[in-house]
């Protein structure tokens, strides 16, 4: 096994309010979690199409910047997606994303790195290039391989803005739960996807059907760990919020870094208990300062 660690998904040009007028932020959930991981000190792979358009060269440089490796990165002149961000009073963002011919979800099998070859350490993969088809049905048959040689973390990231039916946004979420050794998912994306359930059900089931782990983020209120061992739960930390873009992203990588440093199955009690704490506080510290800005390990450790 390498010691490379693959994160899969989309980069995109997350368009924020500032005053009047709308910043251009490097974005998209898989990036941010790339970006995370490469500054936790992690060989941080990125597997997506990137543009050779202005947002494009902004995206890369800020991905190479973080030390982010584009070894795997499939380059186009086809247009960047860009994502719309409008933020509430508690600064909780929603999006607006162009997608329709972009390079950010351009993905193929052709270029798509060979996991039977390389066998990397984990796949985290999620938010919308596990749901926009076909480059959703690619990646699946893709991620099949990379699961007989590595746990996949699997981030729903929930745009219902993007697929509003909530039967074929649950029968796609599903098909990606069946292959993942992990499950990491906020309160918010449980309540849309699964209205009339508990939440702690659906997380049994999850388990039931292979995930060895699930982990429901809750905002400020902290988040909870879920094996067949028992449940664990942290308290979020608290921070003067500048907005809420990358925190879920932020506690992916730190998932990540656990199952790496410390191993998957060592992942429940005391140990889980660890690894949320410590992922509540680098998700603070991401929510203290605006976009998706995930801290260094020095940051983690020193705060």
């Amino acid at each position: 096994m390498s010691k490379e660690i693959w994160v899969c998904g989309e980069v995109l040009i997350d368009l924020i309010p500032r005053g009047e007028k709308k910043i251009a932020i490097v974005g998209g959930g898989p990036a941010n979690t790339a970006k995370a991981l490469a500054l936790l000190g992690f060989d941080s792979y990125f597997i997506d199409g990137i543009s050779s358009d202005a947002y494009g060269e902004k995206a890369k440089a800020e991905l190479l910047y973080a030390g982010v490796n584009l070894k795997y990165a499939h380059f186009t002149d086809k247009p960047t997606c860009t994502a719309d961000v409008s933020l509430d009073a508690a600064g909780v963002a929603s999006y607006v994303f162009a997608i329709e011919g972009s390079a950010t979800f351009d993905f193929a099998h052709d270029w798509l790195p060979d996991p039977l070859e390389i066998k990397p350490a984990v796949l985290q993969i999620g938010t919308l290039a596990t749901i926009v088809e076909p480059a959703a049905t690619i990646l699946l048959e893709w991620a099949r391989k990379v699961a007989t040689v590595a746990p996949i973390v699997f981030d729903p990231n929930v745009r219902s803005s993007v697929v509003s039916d909530r039967t074929k946004y649950q029968a796609a979420v599903a098909r990606w739960t069946a292959i993942s050794a992990v499950i990491k998912v906020s309160e918010d994306d449980l309540a849309w996807l699964y209205p009339d359930r508990e939440q702690t059900d659906i997380a049994a089931q999850w388990l039931n059907e292979g995930a060895q782990l699930v982990i429901i983020t809750k905002g400020s209120y902290g988040l909870i760990g879920i094996t067949k061992e028992g449940s664990v739960t942290v308290p979020g930390v608290k921070v003067e919020v500048a907005d809420t873009v990358g925190a879920g992203d932020t506690v992916g990588a730190i998932v990540v870094e656990a199952i790496v440093e410390r191993g998957l199955a060592a992942l429940h009690g005391e140990v889980l208990r660890e690894v949320l704490t410590r992922a509540a506080k680098a998700a603070s510290i991401t929510c203290s300062r605006a976009g998706a800005n995930p801290p260094s390990r020095a940051e983690i450790e020193e705060k």
